[in-house]
């Protein structure tokens, strides 16, 4: 079981799972608040949903904006995500051949330490930002969403394996049940790809059934998971006060086995 590393540090001090709070704000206005309001709670990093951002087809405005949340949110990691339209994402105004030119303009100049883009894409542009990502030292996400079901535990095995072959530094998977049976599906996929993969991996179900995916999921190799700041950016992400004291009966008691 791998955490996360940024810049040679690891997340949450090793302790899986690392919390993340999203940033789904239009504005810079209300980005930064909402920066400094997540700030104060006590994440482990914060995510910038761009493809919520109003702006985001003005690169130097994404990039000023990207500084402007780090300023905002001193010594917290930030995570760039642009998620795609058909795994859960807004619809943006954005262009195909303008992605990758703001993936490396954000990592280049916009201070970001993490990015995060679909496994699925094109291959010519998620290699492209492999290249960008890892050339300015950040750590790429290369993740897989399904909002509608729980693939067959073989896929969801593929699917991890996929990202790390496409040079993923943590391969992440998120999924929708149907029953809870494919949360412990999913929970199955997560730690038999953590013990066979070099990367760290993150897994998590979504809605409410999966809910419990975002607190155990540590335990079963999944080195991050997500809590919901002013808004949520998927369904089933707990509030970012209940999920940390969940997280701390949950460690408390496996300290104690």
């Amino acid at each position: 079981m791998r955490p996360i590393t940024v810049r040679g540090t690891p997340l949450a001090g090793g302790t899986l799972p690392a919390v993340c709070v999203p940033l789904v704000g239009r504005t810079r206005d209300a980005l930064l608040r909402e920066a400094t309001d997540a700030a104060s709670l006590g994440p482990d990093l914060l995510e910038w949903r761009v493809d919520h951002f109003t702006a985001i087809v003005d690169i130097d405005a994404v990039v000023a904006t990207a500084r402007d949340i780090k300023a905002a949110a001193p010594g917290l990691p930030l995570l760039y995500t642009r998620r795609a339209q058909h795994e859960g994402g807004q619809a943006t105004a954005l262009h195909d051949d303008q992605l990758v030119p703001l993936y490396a303009a954000v990592c280049e100049r916009g201070g970001v330490d993490l990015v995060d883009t679909e496994a699925s894409g094109d291959p010519a542009q998620v290699a492209a930002i492999c290249e960008a990502a890892h050339a300015a030292g950040c750590t790429l996400v290369l993740s897989f969403h399904d909002f509608q079901r729980t693939p067959a535990l073989g896929e969801l095995l593929e699917r991890y394996r996929d990202s790390y072959r496409l040079g993923a530094d943590v391969a992440k998977v998120a999924v929708m049940p149907q029953g809870t049976g494919d949360v412990l599906t999913l929970l199955q996929a997560t730690w038999m790809a953590s013990e066979e993969l070099p990367i760290p991996v993150a897994g998590m179900a979504m809605g409410a059934l999966g809910a419990v995916s975002r607190v155990c999921g540590g335990e079963f190799g999944s080195a991050l998971t997500f809590a919901a700041g002013r808004a949520a950016s998927a369904p089933g992400q707990l509030p970012l006060g209940p999920l940390r004291a969940a997280l701390a009966v949950l460690h408390g008691s496996v300290l104690r086995r």
